[in-house]
């Protein structure tokens, strides 16, 4: 691709303050050359963005339509692929929180954002409106970074509970592969309260987020070393066999594991939010 319509793509990671909160902040600009059915993978971090140029068209599931642009919205965790299209002249500044990070940012609202995508407005009222202004109205990217941490920093409140915050982080851990039975075991709950609390903070399931851990354990696997076979993968990132991985690329990226590895091969990393793309 040209160079000069190579759009630009500032990424921040987490500063000290906001490491328990967010896995990074980033200023996107295109020039001229939008997106053609880009995809994330069932992706971990819950983002926050405030459009600053054209909206993007962006469906869950699906191909998006021209009814799809979304102007600035926050979105939750979702179990499928997010598929996006621009027209050449989008602008942003996006926020990716952890799951724990947008339960201290949004609180008990966590839920209400699983596979939606929510207008700014809608989720925060008067103050997304007015970061929105903000951002729109600061000179360059590193001003626009300022304002954004500084909002997410005076808005993280809420403190979710002990048990599913340790939950959590078993989970993320072991890459999903921590049975579900054990923790809530080990916590002094029944599996089926364990289920109800962490799905009332993190906004899905236990189970269902140790599943998209353990298919994104794969696609690390895969992308960080030479691929010795889908057998192999799948036994090491704790999948029961090939066909049980081939299944959780269809739901997550509706994909087979062949496809996923082809776009991988032509996407532009600095665009890729997690293992997944």
């Amino acid at each position: 691709m040209d160079a000069s319509v190579v759009p630009v793509v500032i990424r921040r990671p987490a500063t000290p303050d906001l490491a328990h909160l967010v896995s990074s902040i980033s200023f996107y600009r295109e020039r001229g050359v939008g997106l053609a059915g880009f995809r994330h993978a069932a992706p971990l971090a819950l983002p926050l963005l405030v459009n600053l140029g054209t909206p993007f068209r962006i469906a869950l599931g699906r191909r998006p339509k021209h009814e799809d642009g979304r102007p600035s919205f926050a979105a939750g965790l979702f179990p499928g692929p997010v598929l996006i299209e621009s027209d050449g002249r989008a602008e942003c500044v996006q926020v990716d929180f952890t799951p724990l990070g947008a339960y201290r940012f949004y609180g008990g609202a966590v839920p209400d954002l699983t596979a939606r995508i929510v207008g700014l407005e809608d989720v925060l009222g008067r103050a997304g409106e007015s970061l929105a202004a903000q951002v729109a109205e600061a000179a360059g990217w590193q001003r626009r970074f300022e304002i954004v941490e500084d909002f997410v920093l005076r808005r993280a409140v809420h403190e979710p509970s002990p048990a599913i915050a340790s939950a959590l982080d078993i989970l993320w851990r072991s890459a999903g592969s921590a049975r579900v039975a054990d923790i809530a075991a080990d916590i002094g709950w029944s599996r089926r309260h364990f289920t109800r609390r962490f799905q009332n903070e993190i906004g899905v399931a236990p189970k269902m987020l140790a599943q998209m851990l353990r298919f994104h354990r794969a696609c690390r696997l895969v992308r960080s070393e030479p691929v010795t076979g889908w057998a192999a993968v799948a036994a090491e990132a704790g999948y029961a066999d090939q066909a049980h991985l081939a299944r959780d690329f269809r739901v997550f990226c509706g994909e087979t594991p062949t496809g996923w590895a082809a776009r991988m091969e032509c996407a532009d990393p600095r665009l890729l939010r997690d293992a997944g793309g």
